[in-house]
């Protein structure tokens, strides 16, 4: 409608002959069918004259009537006949020869079908019978505007609901299945592939799946028009989020894999930007085990642009491995997430409380970076136990063990012999510290139990065939993995003035460091656990002759638990050092270790280390260069998401790089940690916040304004997290924020009255009194008017906290001061300003109501006799539209109430005319608003 008065000023005179003479471009409400109300033209009737101009040889007569189409059927909807002649009207104007009149005709028929649905009962029958055919007609029409705008029109449709389950199965499917066949034209294939995209989300589950999901795999894989594949890449979570994980994960996956891999980098990029909606869709198993080595082939992409999209992508991805049980979370009745109380007995703390520390499993990760499955040491004992049937005696008691915390390492565990023998000496102790648990009785308590070391013989036999076994496997594995890189590496020197070659050669030369780390570790720590299982072993097998007191049977155990513990982070970090012949050696070096400590530091299970290591190495000035400029940014933006799946536990690995982010020199990046540091003190609790937070929080304040904004909007949430004492230090700093580097930056003195109301809560009124009152009244005299009116709210705020902690004497000392700087004072502002926070006192009933009869309504109804309106006008409309509404001065015998109406009458009799109104007009509701009137200078 917004369109037609560009027609109507052009052909003015065509216009007056229809009666048009005055339509202009201001005469909106006029009906464009108008003219088929005029009586005497040509003799006929309404319709007939509708029909007259519908099939006119004049082109702007047709389109007349195609853009008032919606007009047309509102005067003739309610009679049967006339409305089913409208129809077949319709149905014949949309054979038009005129592209401009079949695109008017399309446009309008969203409009009439949203009105015939709520006007006609018979809609359903009538819309699918005249108006569909034709939305369906339109998809194939020659014309590309007209193709375009029913294009538009069914995605309309569809989105309201207007289209039966029926039309949509045999109407409009197969009509896209038609468009989007391998012989279909190049131009229509686009489009219906850009529709199937769309309605994927827009139908049900089933109709995508039997009709639209097997057409879109095909055009998937379409090798003559590469926009038909990257509009599917484009489009490809939307079509995994409306089929769900089982057809994604069995049918669209594999194609996933391929537009990953696709010659052309822009299908890459797609893929890049949606995979988080891919990765959503899918079950642990597929997102470990599958989609992130396939992520971390795309960030290692040779072009630069796919590289920057999927490190953007990187962290919404990583937050896709979110566990409400890992990460210490719990959703709340009413949908929100909180962080879950920390157990006093965890199930995690048993498995630590054995010989074999937690430790390991983070260990085991780190020998294989692309390992999908994280180990577990709990895991890990039940593959073991499922494979040694000959020491079911050993182990029972561990399988037990295993099966409580079974729900938490579903899915995230595949047994390989190479891991076996890693554990092998672990359990063998744990297996007999728990057997002398099991069989202790009150007989065997004044005596050890003889040992029974046939089955430990057997244990040690087999743990040397396995160690030869798996140590060979891994050596040629790696061997052959070293070989591939190698070729690579060679390959990609000619190339080394790319900067895009040389971030490739960076990764593989990792690469290849790992692999040979790899296969030098395994072997030495296959062969160390050997020697040192076999030497303590013995020695476990010799203890029980030394104790024979009363405790000495079980406190021996725990002591030998306590030598070969360190013995097994230590083995597992010297991957540089020859072979180690005792566990005195391996203490001497793990002093001198200091690097792989750190590295050790970053390691998790929550999610595949590979990615952690690339979205830790987003802050390296190196990937500014060869990948994004504001790659710091987009790390930063996502770093909440990502502690979050991590949880507290794994805050370690992250906070370096928080840090590093937050004295980063782009302002830009200091500002996206600047509004999320609050959320991250939720995630982190209190200990870590005032450990790691708070310091990086007070550089904030000191920060730009830029900057400090950030810290200011959610100044209230964060210092709430914080304890008591920590939060007071902060009403020092409190004043700081009046001061901005632009006095013109008024909004944000206005933001900072806002959280002072929401701060107040969180200091006792003494506090209050000293620091927060200065602030409020230095902002009362701001100079810009939105930032004294908030403050004026912020006043009478502090008044409720006083008085509502029973604090009557500072209350008493605040309205002295208030009198003093408003009620006196030398501008008309600051005496309305009086007047509008005695106002808000009195509604909001914040202080009793004697004290308030007693120190403020003087003062107030002195303001009577000021010689400003303004200032009249607003203590008019206190006392007539508050005061007056108060049950305490409506009460008959009120000695109070004599000296309010008095005033009033005089307001009313006011020479001023707006303050005789204000004090005469009786208030239409209670609740004040802050008019116009009130706001002037």
């Amino acid at each position: 409608m917004a369109g037609i008065p560009l027609y109507f000023v052009d052909l003015q005179d065509d216009l007056d002959d229809f009666g048009f003479e005055d339509y202009g471009p201001d005469c909106d409400s006029m009906r464009i069918t108008a003219f088929l109300d005029i009586p005497g033209q040509d003799n006929l009737a309404p319709l007939a004259r509708l029909e007259k101009y519908a099939f006119s040889d004049n082109i702007f007569n047709r389109q007349i009537i195609a853009r008032g189409l919606l007009d047309v059927f509102r005067d003739f909807s309610h009679n049967d006949e006339d409305y089913l002649t409208v129809m077949a009207i319709v149905v014949r104007l949309s054979e038009d020869t005129e592209p401009t009149v079949r695109t008017e005709l399309m446009e309008q028929i969203p409009p009439i079908a949203i009105f015939l649905q709520e006007s006609r009962p018979n809609f359903p029958t009538a819309f699918s019978e005249y108006l569909m055919p034709i939305v369906v007609r339109y998809l194939t029409d020659p014309n590309n505007q007209v193709r375009k705008a029913s294009q538009e029109s069914l995605v309309i449709l569809l989105e309201q609901g207007l289209i039966s389950q029926n039309d949509i199965e045999n109407k409009v499917c197969p009509i896209l299945l038609d468009l989007s066949a391998p012989e279909s034209d190049d131009e229509y294939k686009v489009e219906a592939v850009n529709i199937i995209c769309k309605m994927a989300s827009m139908v049900n589950k089933s109709t995508v799946e039997c009709l639209l999901l097997p057409r879109f795999c095909e055009l998937c894989g379409d090798g003559k028009l590469f926009q038909v594949r990257k509009v599917c890449a484009a489009n490809f979570g939307d079509i995994c989020n409306a089929v769900g994980q089982e057809a994604t994960e069995k049918s669209l996956i594999p194609k996933f894999f391929e537009l990953c891999s696709d010659s052309v980098w822009g299908m890459r990029k797609a893929c890049a930007e949606c995979f988080m909606a891919v990765s959503y869709t899918t079950s642990p198993e597929i997102r470990r085990s599958k989609l992130s080595p396939l992520f971390i082939s795309l960030i290692s992409d040779p072009c630069r642009w796919v590289r920057q999209a999927a490190f953007q992508s990187l962290g919404p991805f990583i937050s896709t491995f979110a566990n409400p049980s890992s990460a210490g979370l719990y959703i709340r009745e009413d949908g929100t997430l909180s962080i879950r109380p920390s157990s006093p007995h965890p199930i995690g703390n048993i498995t630590n409380a054995m010989p074999c520390s937690s430790e390991e499993p983070m260990e085991n990760k780190s020998e294989s970076l692309t390992e999908g499955p994280s180990n577990s040491c709990t895991s890990c004992f039940e593959n073991s136990a499922a494979r040694r049937e000959s020491s079911v005696a050993h182990i029972n008691s561990e399988i037990d063990l295993t099966r409580l915390t079974e729900s938490d390492n579903v899915g995230c565990c595949v047994a390989q012999d190479t891991k076996d023998c890693q554990v092998s000496n672990c359990r063998g102790m744990n297996s007999r510290v728990q057997s002398a648990e099991d069989v202790f009785n009150t007989f065997l308590y004044w005596r050890p139990p003889l040992p029974d070391i046939s089955q430990d013989l057997e244990l040690l036999q087999c743990k040397t065939e396995m160690h030869e076994e798996s140590c060979s496997e891994a050596l040629c594995n790696n061997c052959v993995a070293s070989s591939e890189i190698k070729k690579v590496l060679q390959s990609l020197q000619e190339h080394m003035d790319d900067p895009d070659v040389q971030a490739q050669v960076q990764v593989l030369s990792a690469a290849l460091r790992a692999a040979h780390l790899d296969s030098v570790n395994d072997c030495e720590v296959k062969q160390d656990e050997e020697v040192n299982g076999s030497s303590q072993e013995e020695a476990s097998l010799l203890e029980p002759d030394h104790s024979t007191g009363d405790e000495g049977s079980l406190s021996s155990l725990p002591t030998q638990g306590e030598t070969i513990d360190p013995s097994i982070p230590t083995i597992m970090k010297n991957v540089d050092v020859e072979l180690l012949n005792g566990t005195d050696k391996a203490l001497e070096i793990e002093d001198n270790d200091l690097p792989f400590e750190e590295d050790k530091s970053k390691l998790q299970d929550i999610i595949p280390q590979p990615l952690l290591d690339q979205y830790l190495s987003m802050t390296d000035p190196a990937r500014a260069q060869t990948v994004d400029t504001e790659i710091a940014k987009h790390c930063a933006y996502s770093l909440p998401g990502v502690a979050l799946t991590l949880g507290r536990q794994n805050w370690h690995c992250l906070k370096d790089t928080y840090e590093t982010l937050a004295s980063d020199v782009q302002w830009k990046v200091r500002r996206t940690l600047a509004f999320s540091i609050h959320e991250l003190a939720v995630i982190l609790g209190d200990q870590l916040t005032a450990a790691d937070l708070v310091p990086i929080f007070n550089g904030f304040l000191k920060d730009l304004d830029e900057v400090r904004i950030g810290v200011l909007k959610h100044l209230y949430d964060f210092l709430k997290l914080l304890h008591a004492d920590k939060r007071r230090e902060y009403l020092y700093q409190l004043q700081e924020f009046v001061v901005t580097d632009n006095s013109r930056n008024w909004r944000f003195r206005y933001e900072l009255a806002e959280q002072l109301i929401l701060i107040l809560e969180l200091y006792n009124p003494n506090d209050v009194y000293d620091y927060l009152r200065h602030i409020a009244l230095t902002l009362c005299s701001d100079k810009v008017s939105e930032v004294r009116w908030i403050s004026f709210k912020l006043v009478v705020a502090i008044l409720q906290k006083f008085y509502a902690n029973s604090a009557n004497s500072l209350g008493l000392n605040f309205i002295n001061e208030l009198i003093v700087r408003f009620r006196h004072c030398s501008k008309w502002v600051g005496r309305q300003a009086f007047a509008f926070i005695c106002q808000a006192v009195v509604e909001e009933e914040c202080m009793p109501v004697n004290h308030f009869v007693e120190h403020l309504l003087p003062s107030l109804l002195s303001l009577a006799s000021d010689p400003v309106p303004n200032v009249r006008v607003l203590l008019a409309k206190a006392l007539r539209q508050t005061l007056l509404e108060k049950a305490y001065f409506r009460s008959v015998g009120n000695p109070h109430l004599e000296a309010v109406e008095e005033t009033v009458l005089v307001l009313q009799a006011d020479r001023d005319q707006d303050v005789a109104f204000f004090a005469t007009i009786k208030p239409k509701h209670q609740t004040v608003h802050m008019t116009s009137l009130e706001k002037q200078n």
